[in-house]
């Protein structure tokens, strides 16, 4: 039987196979027959399709700020995912791990656990994101000694202080990586009058963007449509453009990380200082990002090791020590 770890992001999906580690790393969009429900596309090459479909092909991300949105459409991409690592026999059907983020209501657990199943798992288990992170950074949270983790992906931020083997307190922010990618999109909306696509903004953001004028990169030239007469421009956007552009959402994960240091007790916040705040998550890999937490928080902090990867690595640590004696449940 394959034992299998799911990192279930609202942007990537990223699977952990129990002895082979991860086996696949896909963007969380599917396409589909806007009539006949029938799948044409999922992952990578349905990403390429966003923006870009005819009437009768709708290409989407099913899931909504860490969340499923659209169940029918996560069960498809779910069953492709599974047959790509698995293969398409009955006996091959495995037993998953998959996480959520901290604090999601019973319903959304068990939209998560019925989705899974549909998409052909044998039996699921649920890990809290936050736990998951930690541990695939390296983060010793099996100790009494207080840590702090923030998995900054791409529907939520996930703020946690960790100790002896459980999450003591965690705050999940809705801010995360797409609400950046949005934000440039209004920013160059209102400021240069073009509309551009999801695709080019997360680009922009990519390519150019910081959080911190010390780690700017310069311009990047990119297509949009003129509001003013509807034919196609051509822009060259700086870096200082996209830092004004996310300004607001970065301030709202770092105030979240303050929140939640406010609300640590003593002892912890203690340990914290010594041992510092860790970042994972794709936006973790925003330029100066640490630099602008540490700043504000006067804590040092703390790029983890693939932080893209994290959640999953957690997630097959625990599948691979059986450690952790989580429930599962079948049909």
């Amino acid at each position: 039987m394959k034992h299998i770890g799911i990192d279930l992001g609202t942007a990537n999906t990223i699977i952990y196979m129990k002895g082979k580690g991860i086996v696949l790393r896909e963007p969380s969009v599917v396409a589909i027959e806007a009539r006949g429900k029938n799948v044409v596309a999922v992952g990578s090459e349905a990403k390429l399709m966003l923006g870009k479909t005819p009437g009768s092909i709708k290409a989407l991300r099913p899931l909504k700020d860490g969340v499923i949105a659209e169940f029918d459409a996560t069960a498809a991409m779910l069953r492709h995912f599974f047959k790509k690592v698995s293969g398409n026999t009955l006996m091959s059907r495995p037993k998953v791990i998959i996480c959520i983020p901290y604090g999601v209501t019973e319903v959304e657990k068990r939209a998560v656990e019925d989705v899974t199943l549909e998409a052909g798992a044998q039996s699921v288990a649920l890990i809290e994101e936050p736990l998951a992170a930690a541990i695939g950074s390296g983060l010793r949270v099996g100790d009494a000694r207080g840590s702090m983790i923030v998995d900054i992906g791409g529907g939520t931020t996930e703020v946690a202080v960790l100790s002896s083997g459980g999450i003591v307190l965690s705050t999940s922010i809705r801010t995360a990586g797409d609400e950046l990618d949005d934000a440039v999109s209004a920013y160059i909306k209102k400021k240069y009058n073009v509309l551009i696509g999801d695709v080019t903004a997360e680009a922009l953001k990519k390519n150019i963007g910081s959080a911190h004028p010390s780690f700017d990169r310069g311009v990047m030239e990119v297509r949009g449509r003129n509001l003013m007469n509807g034919l196609p421009a051509v822009l060259g956007i700086t870096s200082a453009d996209i830092r004004e552009a996310m300004s607001a959402g970065v301030r709202t994960i770092i105030e979240g990380i303050k929140t939640t240091l406010e609300n640590t007790p003593p002892e912890l916040s203690s340990d914290i200082f010594d041992t510092g705040i860790v970042l994972s998550g794709g936006g973790a890999l925003l330029p100066g990002l640490d630099m602008l937490i540490a700043h504000h928080t006067g804590i040092r902090t703390f790029v983890a090791k693939n932080p893209i990867d994290c959640v999953a690595y957690g997630i097959g640590r625990s599948i691979e020590s059986d450690q952790l004696g989580i429930p599962y449940r079948t049909r």
